[in-house]
């Protein structure tokens, strides 16, 4: 099943000003096209060009890095695209969200201050998530274009902290973008959508 960049679910101007036209541009037309070409000629040579997207994350972690590099952080922004959306993050989450939130990573607050700090502490480029393991939520880091998929995990949110994610927007104030992700920026519903599916 060949990789496919997908369109934005919306258009470019709809995050600003958390998230710059200019900063979708790049990130969408340049950074994930060039993952979804090179993942398609990567994994059309490795004989994996049939499997599906998480397939492919899956068998190559470990054994072939050039394709799990690209199939991985294709993964990661099929899902990114659609985390975030016009309106969006704050605190008034789904009833079910709330509820796991509330038990499994100690409210909203805490959730927050969680995961913008493992963002933060994500040494170099990477990506920090909420997942679905063992029935329970938990947040985690990952380098580069890793993600919960290869350790028994589910992930349902995620935010990109490679350079290229929020160097237009904010230069070096890694803290400031990944605030403005959480406050003004996540689709909780598409969230709620992994989450579901995970359980």
């Amino acid at each position: 099943m060949a990789f496919e960049l997908p369109a934005l679910p919306y258009d470019y101007e709809a995050l600003q000003p958390y998230m710059s036209k200019e900063t979708l541009e790049y990130h969408h037309d340049k950074h994930h096209k060039a993952y979804v070409d090179n993942g398609n000629k990567l994994a059309a040579e490795a004989g994996m060009g049939d499997l599906s997207v998480e397939e492919v994350v899956k068998q190559s972690f470990g054994k072939n890095a050039g394709l799990f590099n690209n199939a991985a952080q294709h993964y990661n922004h099929i899902h990114f695209w659609k985390w975030m959306k016009k309106g969006g993050g704050g605190n008034k989450l789904p009833a079910a969200l709330q509820k796991a939130f509330d038990s499994d990573l100690g409210g909203y607050d805490k959730f927050k201050a969680d995961f913008v700090a493992a963002g933060t502490t994500q040494f170099g480029s990477g990506w920090a998530w909420v997942s679905v393991k063992d029935g329970k939520l938990a947040i985690s880091k990952t380098p580069n274009g890793e993600n919960p998929l290869v350790h028994g995990a589910s992930p349902i949110l995620g935010v990109d902290v490679w350079e290229h994610s929020y160097y237009i927007d904010y230069r070096n104030a890694r803290p400031k973008y990944l605030e403005a992700f959480v406050d003004s920026l996540i689709n909780w519903d598409h969230v709620l959508e992994l989450y579901e599916k995970a359980k």
